[in-house]
């Protein structure tokens, strides 16, 4: 046990190192913060999640943020018992270790990404978090599942796509070629959420505990600091988005 604690941590400090470097950033003595991990591995925010969100979820981007499309691209390719067999498929594409360091969403970051933020993990918050003394959300064990031109069900998804583009060019174009897909989802093993405020502050947070594990650490008026572990089938809180024309999952 002790082996697979230090190599976790060997793992988040080789990938911290490696992304200081490569967006040029000291992060010594300190977690990478939410903002750097996803410039370093262009991913984004989800704008909502929950345990049916899939790969392959349509998108647009509006200039500011994501907003969901309602649609997933298998629907425009498949049908009856093909679309459930590949829905099935997508549901199943297993989670890998995303090489992501563990990182933190800090105060501001919560209040510039909106309060939308928390829930992505399953957190409910009551009152104004910009009222906090601190507050952050500690991000571990990020994994994700991706589709890919080299396994099912990416390799029927894409050769259907190549074949609708041309004979539904029209419903291509309205729905699909200028949005965005879905084509990496990430997901948290656990997340540490820190809330430090003054005596008489109105500013609670509550969790959903379906598959969650909650793991009180302080519970006092003034600080909380709660873990969360997370089973069965998570939900996820970022994803890698392609644009439509773009799309061939390489």
């Amino acid at each position: 046990m002790e082996t697979n604690h230090y190599n976790i941590m060997e793992t988040n400090k080789e990938l911290t190192e490696l992304m200081g470097l490569d967006l040029g950033i000291n992060l010594v003595n300190r977690r990478p913060y939410a903002k750097e991990v996803f410039k370093w591995q262009d991913i984004d925010l989800l704008p909502h999640s929950s345990t049916d969100t899939l790969l392959c979820e349509i998108f647009e981007w509006n200039g500011r943020n994501w907003r969901t499309t309602g649609n997933n691209l298998i629907g425009f390719l498949f049908s009856g018992e093909n679309l459930d067999r590949v829905k099935n498929q997508l549901i199943n594409i297993p989670k890998n270790p995303a090489l992501i360091p563990d990182f933190e969403f800090t105060k501001e970051n919560m209040i510039e990404y909106g309060l939308s933020l928390p829930s992505l993990f399953n957190i409910g918050v009551n009152g104004n978090i910009k009222n906090a003394k601190n507050f952050s959300v500690k991000v571990n064990g990020v994994t994700k599942s991706r589709i890919t031109n080299i396994d099912a069900p990416g390799i029927e998804i894409l050769r259907n796509y190549s074949l609708f583009t041309e004979s539904k060019s029209k419903t291509y174009r309205k729905n699909v070629k200028f949005n965005y897909l879905s084509t990496s989802l990430f997901y948290a093993d656990s997340v540490d959420v820190y809330l430090e405020k003054d005596p008489g502050i109105n500013l609670n947070v509550s969790f959903q505990t379906d598959d969650v594990q909650v793991d009180t650490k302080v519970d006092t008026d003034t600080q909380k600091h709660f873990v969360l572990k997370y089973s069965g089938n998570q939900a996820p809180f970022a994803a890698k988005f392609t644009k439509g024309k773009d799309f061939n999952i390489m």
